[in-house]
């Protein structure tokens, strides 16, 4: 299994760099027995009742910090730090551009009085021990901080404050994240109603999406890739929702890819749920057998990535590059900001109607 076989051609103004108003009116292809375009407002209409969305509650924090590195031998210089997750000691790991103009032992200075003291540099990140840390840290990251835009996003336009409504889903309660789960930046509160109103039911997982999301996979040989681990949290609460709708009959629908990754490493070869918590670093390819995930609503993503091994792994790469095709050449748009897919495998019974 090559890197190339995931990989498709996408025009330049494909990619999207601001969402759509209402964030509903995106638009969605329905992958099953062929492919449909409809709209992410026809989700109620498009699902059973009994079915289950489940969502991502991370929150991103503004993880991306422009500051000035102070050495005592040496002039200042400016540094771009973006957090990627808290290490176990404390402090953050995070990566950092230039890379080569830090060492143990600086100093960087951010905005609003926050500084952080470089404790590592490793070949791709640093260690930050930062001078504050609980609620005192995340009101100084909350004022020096702009929100972590993939960079295929900030290499077209810097982040601002309308990202920070923008880049965080509804659904957001646990911060920690540094890339939202992007799917589900396409609800709101009038078709969340409509889904409840449909007897669609949802439940609530976390998992911590990390900067590594974006990381590009460097090998040809894509199954001897290696993920980076994020943290999770599946509740008993969640557990018991997903085990009854399984005894019911109805599908589990996770609503983007870090919501799939989460449950299929929470749940037992036979589908069932416990309440679980820990990092997860699992990597889901053509040839993975579902355990969890009876569908899946997700963003179109980056050729050549993880995440459309992913989808490939659900639906079939035939299919995937198929749709992938079709969505290009109908104007759909791509990547965080852009336009929404529902794949439903045709081994999980009913195709949409």
């Amino acid at each position: 299994m090559r890197l190339e076989d995931f990989d498709f051609d996408l025009p330049e103004d494909r990619i999207a760099v601001r969402p759509v108003r209402p964030r509903s009116a995106a638009r969605l292809l329905v992958v099953a027995e062929g492919l449909r375009d409809a709209h992410v407002y026809d989700l109620p209409d498009l699902l059973q009742p009994g079915d289950r969305l489940v969502f991502n509650d991370t929150r991103v924090i503004p993880a991306r910090l422009e500051g000035v590195r102070h050495r005592p031998t040496a002039p200042g210089a400016r540094i771009d730090v973006t957090l990627m997750e808290p290490l176990a000691q404390g402090g953050w790991s995070a990566l950092a551009r230039p890379l080569k103009k830090l060492s143990p032992g600086d100093t960087v200075h951010f905005a609003a009085g926050l500084t952080a003291r470089v404790t590592a540099r490793h070949a791709d990140r640093v260690d930050l021990a930062f001078d504050r840390d609980g609620a005192a840290f995340e009101a100084a990251l909350a004022d020096a901080g702009a929100m972590p835009l993939p960079p295929y996003i900030a290499a077209k336009r810097a982040p601002d404050a309308q990202d920070r409504e923008d880049y965080q889903t509804i659904f957001a309660r646990a911060p920690g994240a540094v890339a939202a789960p992007t799917a589900a930046l396409h609800f709101d509160a009038a078709l969340m109603d409509r889904l409840a109103a449909r007897g669609i039911a949802t439940t609530a997982v976390t998992l911590h999406v990390g900067a590594g999301t974006f990381l590009p996979v460097k090998v040809d040989d894509v199954t001897t890739h290696r993920m980076h681990a994020e943290r999770g949290t599946l509740s008993e609460v969640a557990a018991a929702e997903l085990n009854a709708t399984r005894a019911a009959g109805g599908r589990i629908i996770p609503v983007g890819t870090t919501a799939l990754r989460l449950l299929e490493t929470a749940a037992t070869p036979e589908g069932r749920f416990a309440a679980w918590e820990g990092a997860t670093d699992i990597f889901i390819y053509p040839g993975y057998r579902f355990r969890a995930a009876d569908a899946l609503m997700t963003n179109f993503h980056l050729p050549r990535s993880t995440l459309m091994m992913l989808v490939s792994a659900l639906v079939g790469r035939d299919v995937v590059l198929e749709a992938y095709a079709h969505a290009v050449a109908a104007g759909y748009r791509f990547f965080s900001y852009g336009d929404a897919s529902l794949l439903i495998p045709q081994r999980t019974g009913p195709s949409v109607g």
